[in-house]
Order: C-alpha cells, then sequence, then structure tokens
C-alpha cells in the first residue's frame, strides 16, 4: 500500500496501535531504516504540531526530512484539468508532483479545507492529486476532511489511560469565533468507531457531521447528559455541514467547564491543539491532571513515526 490517507488505509487497527506502542518504547531502535532516504513535507497551511512532529518522526528513523511551504517557497500550484494558465498559477500539479515524486521516496501533504464549497473540499482535490500524479508514497498531514495522524495519536492516548475495557469516549462541540474545518471530528470519529469504545458525539442542532461519518451513530444534543460517567472528553469546533463552513452559534455555554468535567467518571480531558482558553475549555480544566493536551501531542511523533516506519518497510 502506498498511502495513509484516512481509516480504510489500515487494514488492522489493533495491529497498528501495537506497532505504534513499540515505537514509542523504542524510538530510536529502527534508525537505520531511513538510510539514505527522504521525504518532503508539504505545507499549504500553518502548523507547529504536525511539523515539528513529523520533522521528529523523520529523524528518529535517520530519514532526512525537507520542510516545503508552498506560499511562501514554491510557486503557487493549478489544479484544475485543461485550464489555460494566465493567471497567478505559475505551475500545475501534474508537474509538480511528478517532480516532487522523483526526488523523495516519501511525500506528506498538508492542505486544509477552504469551507467555501462543499463539493469542492470533499472531493479532497488537492490530497488526490498528489496520489494520482505523485511516484511517492502518500501521507495526509490532515486534509479537507480527514485528520488520521492525529486521530492515531488519540487513539494511542486512550488506549494507554484508559482504565476500563471499553472507555467512554465523548466528542463534544465547543464554541469557536471562527468557522474551523471538519478534518479532526471526522476523524476522530471513524476511528474510535473502529476501535473498542463507547463514542458518544454531543453538539447543538445544526452541528451534525457528515451522514457518512456518522453512519448511525446517535447524537446527544445535550451535552451535560453525554458526560455522564464518561472516561474521556474531546473538545473539537466544527463549523456547519449542512449549512457548509458556517458559524451558526457560538453559544458560550458548551465550553467544557470544571463543574461539566464532575459529571464524568474521572474524565480525562483531550484537544488536538491549539486551544483557545476559556472559548474551548476552561483554564481549570486544562491546567488540571484531568488534561491530557500535552501527552495527546506528544503521540503525534510516535503516530507519525509509525507510518513512516511501516511505510520504509514497505508493509503500508
Amino acid at each position: 500500500m502506498k498511502q495513509f490517507l484516512n481509516i480504510n488505509d489500515v487494514t488492522d487497527l489493533n495491529a497498528l496501535l501495537d506497532e505504534a506502542l513499540k515505537v514509542k518504547a523504542n524510538p530510536y531502535g529502527y534508525s537505520s531504516l531511513g538510510q539514505n532516504k527522504a521525504a518532503c513535507l508539504i505545507f499549504l497551511n500553518p502548523s507547529l504540531r504536525t511539523r515539528l512532529s513529523s520533522q521528529r518522526a523523520a529523524q528518529n528513523l535517520g530519514l532526512h526530512a525537507v520542510v516545503l511551504d508552498i506560499d511562501d517557497q514554491g510557486w503557487k500550484i493549478e489544479f484544475e484539468d485543461g485550464t489555460i494558465m494566465d493567471g497567478d498559477s505559475s505551475e500545475h500539479i501534474k508537474e509538480a508532483a511528478a517532480v516532487i515524486g522523483s526526488y523523495f521516496e516519501i511525500v506528506a501533504i498538508r492542505a486544509f479545507a477552504r469551507l467555501q464549497n462543499h463539493d469542492e473540499d470533499y472531493s479532497e482535490q488537492i490530497m488526490n492529486a498528489f496520489v494520482k500524479y505523485c511516484p511517492a508514497k502518500i501521507i495526509n498531514m490532515e486534509s479537507a476532511t480527514a485528520h488520521p495522524l492525529q486521530a492515531f495519536a488519540d487513539l494511542i492516548t486512550i488506549f494507554e489511560n484508559k482504565k476500563v475495557i471499553r472507555p467512554k469516549v465523548v466528542l463534544s462541540w465547543a464554541p469557536h469565533p471562527k468557522a474551523l474545518p471538519q478534518a479532526v471530528a471526522n476523524s476522530f470519529v471513524r476511528w474510535m468507531q473502529k476501535s473498542d469504545a463507547e463514542l458518544v458525539v454531543t453538539h447543538p442542532e445544526g452541528y451534525e457531521l457528515s451522514p457518512e461519518v456518522i453512519n448511525g451513530l446517535s447524537v446527544e444534543y445535550e451535552q451535560e447528559k453525554a458526560f455522564e460517567n464518561a472516561d474521556f472528553i474531546y473538545a473539537k469546533n466544527w463549523s456547519s455541514y449542512s449549512d457548509y463552513g458556517k458559524v451558526i452559534s457560538e453559544d458560550a455555554s458548551w465550553m467544557v467547564t470544571r463543574q461539566k468535567m464532575e459529571r464524568t467518571s474521572g474524565g480525562r480531558f483531550l484537544h488536538c491543539l491549539p486551544v483557545r482558553r476559556n472559548v474551548i475549555v476552561e483554564d481549570s480544566v486544562l491546567d488540571s491532571d484531568q488534561s491530557l493536551v500535552i501527552e495527546q501531542a506528544q503521540n503525534r511523533v510516535f503516530a507519525m513515526q509509525t507510518v513512516l516506519k511501516l511505510m520504509l518497510e514497505n508493509e503500508i
């Protein structure tokens, strides 16, 4: 398998998790795998954790990582077929992806949703173009609709901190002043549905995720009811799917608070970061022993390193 784009590229989730735990226990034990090989990390959007964790993961494997910020360091790329390139795009994806793939064994891409056109975002035009035209192996570092590396790190974090075999995991919408993509929520739901967990999704009406993602999962519209006896609370904002890309509610009452966390079963708090303090979650939760956000971020290294390792071993 040449790609890691979403959960569909994982044939055995438990085996993947076992591999990640082995990598985490011995992060420098596979440092010869990447010798004389290189990966290109392409960013079309800002990044802190994804950029640094991916570079560190590559280094742990002896793999040279080259970072390319397309907007700042490369030509503006055209993705449409048959277009007359008399505007501000100087290079077409057909040539760009082919050239990049000829330089590197692995190419990883980060490209957010534009949140202007549902069909355009959900067609995954940018990611699929690289898959089509780039001869290297492809990793999704967050696309318009998916963030599998984040979901993988979330799974590692939950597995290492769970106290019961099948924990109750709550994905809770939280307020945010900007319209954010559905990528993190989409992937978290999909990965949790494949794992041994009781998943509950809670959000205000109008913030339903894609029916394909929810896949029959019931939604609890009362946040505090959803929190009852939960083992993990994952707070995340996303914009409307039905009224695509819109902020239809900024209800501050959906912020995760200490009082709400008391309804859980000693629940631990998760967030992918960056997080807006006292908008998404209260300081008193984020700064408490219940918070796992730093450990969650650290596991981004091992999620990426596991995927890179298996690609270098030609197992995925």
